[in-house]
């Protein structure tokens, strides 16, 4: 048996490739299990195509649920957003509940920390704060189609 002869400098590069997958591995553990940034598990889901016909995405709306706070259902589809509109007063969250009948779909608010994808058959829920005045546009940042382009909305902090 013969034994192939490696040279040192080869040596020294594999070692260090092996020290920087290791240390990568360690990493992406700790950021997964130790800092919990696991895929959501909790993801409630819904048939794509009932998305129309049930509740509460049948009428979605913006709806005051105590004081300074809302939640604003929306439905995201080719190519806008459903209501396309909303208005709330300065100070307040809003829980925002989401879904798409058709096609991948992002939801995104220029100038806030806003940024999350809308994915057919899922429901994606997330909550915000609106500190300042301003007329926000709601834009869409995954290519959905054609008229991709034309997909956003508007909404007013007073």
């Amino acid at each position: 048996m013969s034994h192939a002869y490696m040279p040192r400098s080869e040596k020294i590069w594999l070692a260090i490739g092996g020290f920087s997958l290791f240390v990568f591995l360690v990493v992406l553990g700790i950021l997964a299990f130790g800092m919990g940034m696991n895929p959501p598990g909790h993801m409630r889901t819904i048939a794509p195509e009932a998305v129309h016909t049930t509740s509460p995405f049948q009428e979605p709306k913006l709806v005051q649920t105590g004081p300074n706070t809302y939640k604003a259902t929306m439905v995201a589809q080719m190519f806008s957003f459903v209501p396309n509109e909303l208005s709330i007063p300065v100070g307040s969250t809003v829980h925002f509940e989401l879904t798409s009948p058709d096609v991948v779909h992002g939801l995104f608010i220029p100038n806030t920390n806003v940024n999350i994808m809308v994915i057919p058959g899922h429901i994606t829920e997330f909550t915000y704060t609106f500190h300042s005045k301003g007329d926000y546009l709601i834009l869409c940042h995954e290519y959905c189609g054609a008229g991709h382009h034309l997909m956003m909305g508007r909404l007013l902090v007073q």
